[in-house]
């Protein structure tokens, strides 16, 4: 029995779907502002206040990937309706110095941080008497450098348990795949020991990505470092923030200047041209949690596919790399089982166009096949048999 993505796009509320669920955690020591920027960005509020373990449990909320791509198609498909794509944000306990011996919450935030897929590290960049510092002053590197230590050697006790027990199966059975996983969890062990992050070793063999991936190691995870500043730093940043570029230089990581406050601001005003004025007056383009959604899209290595209609239009997430049958299996598993091709469209024609229809008779869609990687931006639909 054959079918399209046209058809079934109609009824796509009733089918369940596998589209990913990716969380960012967004971490820091406690007072930096973690849960004034979660409030901003997620359709959670979670309690901010001036004292440390505030936050205990984690609180987790959903929030829409901003994508202007997804507005201009709802302008032509005039759809019934319209589904962005979505993280999950995690705003995860305080941690202390340490954590990787149990101090504070350490055991409850090693063990949250664990489960997500990328990490917002929250660096307070601000001078403020009145919001007391866990450690009395305000020195964004040093923040930095604690939390990267109790991970580091949250890590190291992970890789020194599991080469004890590798290190017998590659020395006594010859085995080729455990003495591969043994030399790379020796130079994790190495790097550990200098005090760097495992995230500093570029791995080029995807068996050796694929085993470290494996290992679920904390300071693995892509990290992006969100410097929260002052009102009058909201533009350009300040020395603190030059202290943080500085210190990650050689770091595989992003960083992000914001303004909590601010945003905390903007998150109040009700209409999108109230917002734009404000932004206006700050000297800034656009919201600082609209680049750092954007941002935290692209460090979990996302991209967007969509779906366009008079039905729906949806922008669906895929990894980078990814090629049309797994696409497909975004939308529905039967649709990755059954590929037998897709019909695309890129973008831009597509908007030149304004419709499928013109963009097919302009020669405009290509038929593509199993081996498609599909690009940023492209309009698919899929034909399947069951």
């Amino acid at each position: 029995m054959w079918r399209n993505a046209r058809i079934i796009s109609k009824f796509a509320a009733l089918l369940k779907t596998s589209n990913m669920s990716l969380k960012c955690g967004i971490v820091g020591l406690p007072n930096v502002g973690k849960s004034t920027l979660f409030n901003c960005i997620s359709s959670g509020k979670a309690q901010s206040a001036n004292f440390p373990f505030c936050t205990i449990e984690p609180n987790i909320g959903s929030t829409v990937v901003p994508d202007k791509r997804l507005e201009e198609l709802e302008k032509l498909c005039n759809p019934k309706r319209v589904v962005p794509a979505t993280v999950e944000i995690v705003d995860i306990a305080g941690l202390v110095k340490g954590a990787s011996k149990g101090e504070g919450l350490g055991n409850q935030f090693l063990a949250n941080i664990r489960e997500t897929d990328a990490i917002l590290h929250v660096l307070r960049c601000f001078d403020d008497p009145n919001i007391v510092h866990v450690d009395g002053s305000v020195d964004p590197v040093r923040d930095k450098e604690v939390i990267d230590m109790e991970l580091q050697l949250k890590d190291l006790e992970t890789v020194e348990n599991r080469l004890a027990k590798v290190q017998k199966q590659a020395q006594a059975g010859g085995d080729k795949s455990a003495k591969r996983l043994m030399e790379l969890l020796q130079t994790y062990k190495a790097v550990l020991e200098q005090g760097k992050s495992c995230r500093t070793v570029i791995l080029d063999n995807p068996e050796d990505q694929q085993l470290a991936k494996d290992l679920f190691l904390l300071t693995n995870k892509p990290v992006m470092y969100v410097c929260n500043v002052d009102e009058a730093s909201a533009a350009s940043g300040n020395e603190y923030v030059d202290m943080v570029r500085e210190a990650v230089k050689d770091e595989n990581a992003e960083i992000l200047v914001i303004a909590a406050k601010i945003e905390s601001d903007i998150a109040e005003l009700e209409t999108y041209e109230e917002r734009q004025m404000f932004l206006e007056e700050m000297g800034l383009e656009e919201s600082g949690v609209v680049r750092l959604i954007q941002h935290a899209y692209s460090l979990l290595n996302l991209q967007t596919f969509f779906t366009a209609g008079a039905d729906e239009c949806r922008a669906w997430t895929i990894n980078k790399g990814d090629k049309a049958p797994k696409a497909a299996g975004v939308i529905h598993s039967d649709f990755e089982k059954g590929f037998i091709r897709a019909e695309v469209i890129k973008y831009e024609d597509f908007i030149e166009l304004k419709s499928e229809a013109a963009c097919r008779a302009a020669g405009k869609l290509g038929i593509e096949g199993k081996d498609y990687v599909v690009r940023d931006g492209d309009i698919m639909h899929f034909l399947f048999n069951v």
